[in-house]
C-alpha cells in the first residue's frame, strides 16, 4: 500500500499518508492476540508460551490512542507520509505479563520457549513525525490500558461463560 500511494502521490499528485499501528490492544481485541490471551489463560489457569523467558519488548498501544491518531490525519493532506502511531516507550513482555496478573490475581503458567526468526527482540515506534504533524500524543499507559482490558473482558465475556 505505501509504494502504491508513493506511486499515485508521484505519478498524480494524491495526498497519501500511511499510518503503521504498533502492537494495538484493547477491548474487543483478537483473542489470539497476546494481551487477550495472556487474560484467557490467567483466567483458566492454561499455560502460554512466552518467547526468550519474556526479555522481549513491544510498544503496547491503546486503541484508544489509536483512533485519536487517525482522526487526527483524516482531514490533513500532507503529501506522501508514513507516519507511526504507537506509545514510543517499548514494555519488557515479562513485566506486561506481571501487570496482567496483578489484574486478574492470578500467577502466570508460561513456557519459555526461544523466539522464531520471525519475531524481532523489539518493536518501537518512534512518533515524533505524528507528534510533530498529526500532534499526536498517546495519553493511555499500558497499565490504565491493561485495566481497562480486564474490566471489559470481566463484564463481557466472564458474563458469558457464567
Amino acid at each position: 500500500a505505501e509504494l502504491m500511494g508513493h506511486a499515485y502521490h508521484n505519478m498524480f499528485g494524491l495526498s497519501f499518508t500511511a499510518l503503521r499501528f504498533f502492537s494495538v490492544y484493547g477491548p474487543r481485541g483478537r483473542p489470539d492476540m497476546m494481551p487477550y490471551h495472556i487474560v484467557e489463560c490467567l483466567v483458566h489457569d492454561r499455560e502460554f508460551s512466552l518467547y526468550n523467558a519474556g526479555e522481549m519488548y513491544r510498544d503496547w498501544t491503546y486503541i484508544d490512542d489509536i483512533v485519536t491518531g487517525v482522526v487526527a490525519a483524516l482531514d490533513r493532506p500532507m503529501g506522501y507520509q508514513i507516519i507511526n502511531l504507537g506509545r514510543g516507550e517499548p514494555v519488557r513482555m515479562v513485566e506486561f505479563v506481571t501487570l496482567v496478573e496483578a489484574l486478574v490475581g492470578r500467577q502466570a503458567r508460561m513456557a519459555t520457549p526461544a523466539a522464531p526468526p520471525s519475531e524481532p527482540p523489539i518493536t518501537y515506534a518512534e512518533i515524533s513525525k505524528a507528534r510533530e504533524l498529526l500532534g499526536y500524543e498517546p495519553t493511555i499507559p499500558v497499565s490504565e490500558g491493561l485495566r481497562r482490558l480486564w474490566v471489559w473482558y470481566q463484564r463481557e465475556v466472564l458474563q458469558l461463560e457464567n
